[in-house]
């Protein structure tokens, strides 16, 4: 497996890149906006390609480089379901695996640092966000963070996991970089309390300053989003209710960009066909299931995903590719249930 820890000097910040070989897929998480050109620079050097950049919560300390790395590499954002960042590719919920080739990850909710705080987890390892650190924890004390909440999530979720269980956080200011499990049971000084009310009490009484870059980096990382806007200005997207007047028409694919796990969860469009964002590149070059598909049939490919992003890029790519009347359903399914329509399970 490939494994490498990154740090941002500047906000403390360590970000982590995975992959399990040479030469094939990577995974992202907590990217820093500043790091992104050695971001990909590591991954020419390694052959890697980059499939998914994940944030583990909405960032006050740093701008995140979720956004740079997708539009540079079209790949799927990442967060979880309770974020209030605009737009990301997929959200996750907690149990949800998060899988690239030959490695998967389970999302763990932990909130309490802020409300929208995850895990994740992949086997001998947890990376824990700011939610559990090397010998403290993460403060509780804006963007909806509770210490009740971050206790219950560190004792009763984390603290499970077992002891030789290898702990990698998002920061560190004094030069640590990997903990147990079992050490910060025994040696991180916050978690010596004997309950909840004692472990909210310690947390209450900090007093911290805000982070230097909070009213700078917060409303940065809200708005992630692809500019669908500029999708629809060209006339390469349809609303949802527009969309359901499509749905059977013999000129028309309806074509599903998510994982095979998020359609099983949320359902899908009726007749829709599955072809996974992560297979774009292949599926519309010559040769191609949709490459084929639409010069075969003269059929317009019409793509969604779960909020618009994905296919906002597929658009963008099948038109790049020669398909120029590929189009897509602006803000994904979730628009699509709200415009109340059809799904099948």
């Amino acid at each position: 497996m490939i494994f490498r820890q990154l740090f941002d000097a500047t906000s403390g910040t360590y970000t982590y890149l995975l992959a399990s070989r040479r030469g094939g897929e990577a995974l992202i998480v907590d990217p820093v906006l500043e790091k992104v050109d050695r971001y990909l620079s590591l991954m020419r050097e390694l052959d890697l390609r980059l499939v998914k950049a994940v944030d583990t919560h909405l960032h006050a300390d740093h701008i995140t480089g979720l956004g740079a790395l997708r539009d540079s590499t079209r790949c799927i954002t990442v967060m979880g379901e309770q974020s209030s960042v605009d737009v990301v590719s997929m959200r996750v919920t907690d149990g949800d695996t998060l899988r690239i080739e030959g490695i998967e990850l389970e999302a763990i909710y932990t909130p309490g640092h802020t409300d929208d705080s995850y895990s994740f987890r992949m086997h001998d390892r947890v990376f824990t966000g700011d939610t559990l650190l090397i010998r403290g924890t993460g403060r509780t004390d804006f963007q909806n963070g509770c210490p009740k909440a971050q206790y219950d999530s560190i004792f009763n979720r984390l603290l499970r996991l077992p002891d030789d269980t290898m702990v990698f956080p998002a920061h560190d200011y004094k030069g640590d970089t990997v903990s147990t499990i079992g050490e910060e049971k025994r040696c991180n000084p916050r978690l010596q309390v004997s309950c909840v009310d004692e472990y909210a009490a310690l947390m209450n009484g900090l007093n911290l300053s805000n982070p230097k870059m909070m009213d700078v980096a917060v409303p940065a990382n809200m708005r992630q989003g692809l500019a669908q806007a500029e999708i629809a200005r060209l006339g390469w997207s349809i609303d949802a209710t527009r969309a359901q007047t499509v749905v059977g028409c013999k000129d028309t694919v309806l074509v599903d960009l998510r994982e095979k796990s998020e359609r099983q969860k949320h359902g899908s469009i009726p007749g829709a066909l599955h072809a996974p964002y992560s297979d774009l590149e292949e599926n519309i070059q010559p040769g191609g299931i949709l490459f084929e598909l639409a010069s075969a049939t003269d059929r317009r490919l019409l793509f969604y995903c779960a909020f618009g992003e994905r296919s906002a890029m597929a658009v963008r790519a099948a038109h790049d590719a020669g398909l120029e009347t590929a189009c897509h359903i602006h803000g994904g399914i979730d628009a699509w249930k709200k415009a109340g329509g059809p799904l099948t399970h």
